[in-house]
């Protein structure tokens, strides 16, 4: 029997070929699994060993202030890029189950966490719903994500602007590259 393309679902197309996806992790509160900088690690081997994710690449970590409450820790941040066939909303349940395995507790809004995974692009999709949106909301002010993002794709298009074009994608105001010695001995 032929299948044709259009007798695919339109809900299965995104699992027909691979999509350059980027995502957003970070952490700022250690428990009994690890550090903040061994949560994003724990997460990104995760990511890279799952067999709907491939060519992951990883920015620089960063150090930042909290953009919350400021009566907790500073952050590490990180950006992954990566092709995958992971549909926008299996994509979403696959960064909440990185989180969950972090053991991740929600105590406040923009509140101290041991890993914050969100899907900050997915190809060039819009997605207005609401349990998920991408571009993220907050993707153009977010320093923390916009630098590490433009580490990764210095050429990068976000809804039909330059990554460049967002004044905070050069702003390091309250952010800091971590050195390799300040990761190894896990010192944030």
């Amino acid at each position: 029997m032929n299948t044709r393309f259009n007798d695919v679902d339109s809900n299965d197309i995104a699992a027909c070929s691979w999509i350059i996806c980027y995502v957003g992790l970070g952490s700022n509160l250690a428990n009994e699994l690890g550090s903040p900088v061994e949560h994003l690690q724990q997460a990104l081997e995760v990511m890279q060993e799952d067999e709907k994710v491939r060519k992951v690449r990883v920015s620089s970590f960063y150090a930042s202030i909290p953009m919350g409450p400021q009566d907790q820790p500073d952050f590490v941040n990180a950006v992954a890029g990566f092709e995958t066939i992971f549909t926008p909303l299996e994509l979403l349940a696959f960064c909440q189950q990185l989180e969950q395995q972090a053991k991740r507790a929600r105590l406040r809004h923009w509140g101290e966490r041991s890993l914050d995974v969100d899907i900050l692009l997915y190809g060039d999709a819009q997605i207005a719903e609401p349990q998920l949106t991408i571009p993220h909301a907050g993707l153009h002010e977010r320093n923390f994500v916009l630098i590490p993002l433009r580490e990764l794709a210095p050429e990068l298009i976000i809804t039909g602007k330059p990554i460049t074009d967002f004044p905070h994608s050069s702003d390091w105001t309250g952010l800091k590259l971590l050195s390799n010695n300040e990761l190894s001995r896990n010192q944030i």
